[in-house]
């Protein structure tokens, strides 16, 4: 088994799923934090578990470059690297490749690329990214696609897309032969096991440690942690296919069927986020949903603001990701119940109230306006990590809203009541 999913309920179009991975349940629809490298910029992992995140979202590039796919692997996978015992995905690398533009030539083989780091030079394969991610240990991982630029022409967005489809291909083949592979995908701790060496003994002294109940689970009534990840060893890592088919609204229908025939347990919308008017991107995701597959998970990649994940969960998107919330809070850019709030404006210098009164998160509870507007012009660490935690409970709690209303048969909408 990799994943499973079941609709508990719907309303309309938005349904209300438990996606089932090696490392937990995931209560859907859902919006996965950004941990491009291995970690959610400011945020540890504990205040993470506080905020009720249930996925992280990693990226294969960055990780590829530094620290390296095979010391993430030597330290057991991302799991036990980053300390975090909850579900992970990985994106494949594409979307990145594609944003070098200049420093990057696609052929059929794969995609050559020069590091954004050092210069050096790189290839990408769907064979070398399935092995990336395998190595990574994520729970759900991403076939590798060719993102399409904004604008471009059909016949531009056929070759991507039919490109992207032999791509997907390859990368289900090569993800077929070697995912048992993957650093916890075992039970066996024999010489036959794919984990070796001091992986072997680390994954024995996690089994003997569930085994034995010695993984504290409850810390207090308010958060969870648990020291080490733990795993069911019988299941192995699911590849999620990507519909890529550009901005033409006549492709996604035969994108979406040709990569259901391929067959995967759950499917991507690429391609989008690349500098389209939204309305164009809402335009392509609804043409993409009606085509997915009912009872499996879809993932809408790169998006986006809380009013727009918001109305994609209502479409029937199930798994979101967005940069948006770490990012805008890094430049002082807060979301709240009553609208977005730039702390960095000089009004709120004197400001003592909460920075949104109808907020529960540790930001909220304890710090005014005034403070978080000082701490962001003095230009201290604080602000980012403050912001932060902030800007993503607001995205958590958002979601926790959607869920309930699509239980209660309500109307998915930002603020309910509206």
């Amino acid at each position: 088994m990799s994943i499973s999913f079941e609709i508990e309920a719907s309303h309309r179009a938005a349904r209300l799923g438990r996606l089932t991975t090696p490392h937990g349940v995931v209560e859907t629809p859902v919006f996965m934090p950004v941990g491009t490298v291995a970690s959610v910029k400011g945020v540890s992992q504990d205040i993470l578990e506080e905020l009720g995140v249930q996925i992280l979202l990693g990226n294969t590039y960055h990780l590829y470059l530094r620290p390296g796919v095979e010391q993430v692997r030597r330290l057991g996978g991302l799991h036990r690297f980053m300390a975090w015992s909850g579900a992970i995905l990985t994106d494949s690398g594409g979307f990145q490749v594609f944003s070098l533009n200049e420093l990057r030539k696609v052929t059929e083989e794969g995609v050559a690329f020069r590091s954004h780091l050092d210069g050096s030079s790189h290839f990408f394969t769907p064979e070398s990214a399935m092995e990336a991610q395998i190595g990574l240990g994520a729970d759900i991982i991403m076939a590798f696609d060719e993102c399409t630029e904004h604008p471009a022409g059909r016949e531009r967005a056929r070759q991507s897309m039919e490109l992207t489809l032999r791509w997907a291909e390859r990368s289900k083949k090569y993800f077929k032969a070697h995912k048992d592979e993957v650093p916890w995908a075992t039970d066996r701790m024999g010489p036959d096991a794919p984990v070796r060496g001091r992986e072997r003994e680390l994954a024995a002294a996690a089994v003997r440690q569930i085994a034995d109940g010695k993984i504290a689970e409850l810390r207090s009534a308010e958060q969870v942690r648990t020291p080490a990840p733990t795993v069911s060893y019988h299941c192995t890592q699911a590849l999620f296919g990507i519909v890529q088919a550009g901005m033409d609204l006549e492709l996604p229908q035969e994108s979406a069927e040709r990569t259901i025939e391929a067959g995967f347990p759950g499917y991507a919308i690429g391609g989008l986020s690349v500098g389209e008017p939204r309305a164009l991107t809402r335009d392509v995701v609804e043409a993409t949903l009606q085509h997915l597959p009912a009872d499996q998970p879809r993932y809408l990649m790169g998006v986006g603001t809380p009013e727009e994940i918001v109305e994609y969960a209502g479409l029937g998107v199930d798994m979101m990701d967005c940069v948006l919330p770490t990012r805008a809070a890094r430049h002082g850019l807060l979301f709240t119940s009553e609208g977005r709030v730039s702390i960095k404006q000089a009004r709120y210098a004197g400001d003592q109230t909460a920075l949104d009164p109808n907020c529960r998160c540790r930001v909220c509870q304890r710090y005014s306006r005034a403070y978080l507007r000082h701490l962001y012009a003095a230009n201290e660490v604080l602000a980012q990590v403050l912001n932060t935690v902030h800007n993503l409970s607001f995205y958590l709690d958002t979601m926790r809203a959607v869920r309930h209303s699509i239980a209660l048969g309500n109307k998915v909408q930002l603020f309910p009541g509206e």
